[in-house]
């Protein structure tokens, strides 16, 4: 496949069947035997089917689902601590599968930094020793890395504390140690399996925001797996929704919430506080920008700001401005329709 700019990861037609003879299984799958089939009649386990996903460089991608969904298993298959029953997964346009077990390693050390949910720190390093792990297996010096680890300690609020040991720091600090060293690393890519999910829910809305912050200055790719809907309609900007190990709809997060294609993808959002979530720019009229307005609005204002505004009436009518320049109109009954769950056969 042609090397894209914009792609740094391409993931094309990924199976991936636990068990015995796992390409027996595949032939039974690509033959239309489902999940629940392909355990009870031949004893494999059906974990990944027919996964294509570009992840876009400079971007957030976020994939979910629920446990067993696949998920886990998928990001894995990026650095190939999993091998796959078939397909490709290329990085730069290159097909990591052909690569040997060298490139592997330098792709693991070098390209692509992982932040897991159990902290993953040594006990026995100090906070900074830690944070300096990725350049200290590249055998990079203390006295070389210590600069680099400290300076990443500081920007993720944990000024001092290198010289304190990680049973020392409170499970969020811990968390900032591990984003800390995955950033340390100068990896292009971050991979973040449920980073935050073993976090108390104020620390963990800490933490996102505190992504958020560092993403807007690093522009940092970042494939982050989490189980959460609200924490992947924050975080992403593209986002993957998996279902026994297949994907069921990916996109933009606002498209999906506004225009769900699956009963299981309705399910994901009924719940959600769409006022909340949703934007102006996913609901505005864009063309001719005319007529008399009550005010203006930012195009990534949330629903609930304008409702306020508004104080409930229907019949105002705002500009919507990205910075100095006007993209749009928002109606408010636009906005009230937004607010009802679309059905997916309706979509």
């Amino acid at each position: 496949m042609e090397k894209t700019n914009d792609i740094k990861v391409s993931i094309r037609h990924l199976y991936k069947i636990f068990g015995a003879d796992p390409q027996a299984a595949l032939a039974h799958v690509k033959a239309g035997v489902g999940k629940p089939e392909l355990l009870e009649t031949y004893n494999h386990v059906l974990g990944l089917q027919d996964i294509n996903v570009d992840i876009r460089e400079g971007r957030i991608t976020v994939i979910m689902g629920l446990s067993g969904s696949g998920k886990s298993t998928l990001i894995r298959h990026l650095n190939r601590l999993i091998e796959p029953t078939a397909g490709e997964v290329l990085f730069d346009g290159e097909n990591i599968l052909e690569w040997n077990d060298a490139r592997i390693r330098d792709l693991r050390r070098k390209n692509m930094s992982m932040v897991f949910q159990k902290f993953a720190l040594l006990p026995h390093r100090t906070v900074l020793e830690n944070a300096g792990m990725a350049l200290a297996t590249r055998g990079v010096a203390r006295q070389e890395y210590q600069a680099e680890a400290t300076r990443w300690l500081d920007r993720v609020g944990l000024q001092g504390l290198g010289d304190q040991y990680p049973h020392q720091l409170s499970g969020g600090m811990q968390q900032r140690v591990g984003i800390a060293r995955a950033l340390a690393s100068n990896s292009d890519i971050m991979l973040m399996d449920e980073a935050f999910s073993a976090l108390d829910p104020l620390i963990r809305t800490d933490m996102q925001d505190l992504l958020l912050e560092l993403q807007a200055e690093l522009h940092k790719t970042i494939v982050f797996i989490t189980h959460d809907l609200d924490e992947a309609l924050k975080l992403a900007d593209h986002l993957v929704i998996l279902n026994d190990g297949a994907v069921v709809q990916q996109g933009e997060p606002q498209h999906i919430l506004l225009h769900p294609n699956d009963p299981y993808i309705e399910d994901f959002v009924a719940d959600i506080n769409r006022a909340r979530v949703l934007r102006v720019r996913s609901i505005m009229r864009e063309g001719e920008i005319d007529g008399a307005f009550s005010g203006d609005v930012d195009h990534e204002a949330n629903l609930e700001s304008v409702i306020a505004r508004a104080e409930g009436a229907l019949d105002r009518r705002y500009r919507v401005m990205r910075g100095e320049t006007p993209v749009g109109v928002l109606e408010m009954p636009d906005l009230m329709r937004a607010l009802v769950p679309r059905r997916a056969s309706a979509a």
